[in-house]
């Protein structure tokens, strides 16, 4: 099996990850994820659609993850390992699909407009 290279992406971050034959190694940034993502809860999400298809251990996942926050960065990282684990294997489509890990979430920060204090927010009005 060649390498397998996937994006995924979260609000503004973005996460770029390298699929090979392996012990079940996971690096994100050249650190050992469970050190990159110390809370459970984002541990939990990167390592969901492997448990799901049943492949933990069966591959080295090496990440680079820019932008944004940890909870961004990690729901960027389980997006990037459901397309690849698609590409392994058309039939993980099935269990992966139904669990949402295949929708980019399309939500992001409302820009600011001008005249007004935030993006929806407006500067208190006087009427005398």
């Amino acid at each position: 099996m060649e390498v397998i290279h996937t994006i995924g992406r979260r609000k503004t971050s973005v996460a770029r990850l390298y699929v090979s034959k392996g012990k079940g190694a996971i690096t994100v940034n050249k650190k050992n994820y469970t050190e990159f993502f110390p809370t459970a809860t984002l541990q939990y999400k990167i390592m969901q659609p492997l448990a799901l298809t049943e492949n933990e251990g069966n591959f080295d996942l090496k990440v680079t993850v820019k932008g944004g926050g940890y909870n961004g960065q990690a729901e960027a990282v389980r997006l990037a390992i459901s397309r690849a684990l698609c590409k392994i294997d058309e039939e993980n489509r099935l269990v992966l699909k139904p669990e949402g890990l295949l929708t980019r979430d399309p939500r992001m920060v409302e820009r600011k407009k001008f005249g007004q204090k935030k993006a929806r927010k407006k500067y208190q009005f006087s009427k005398r």
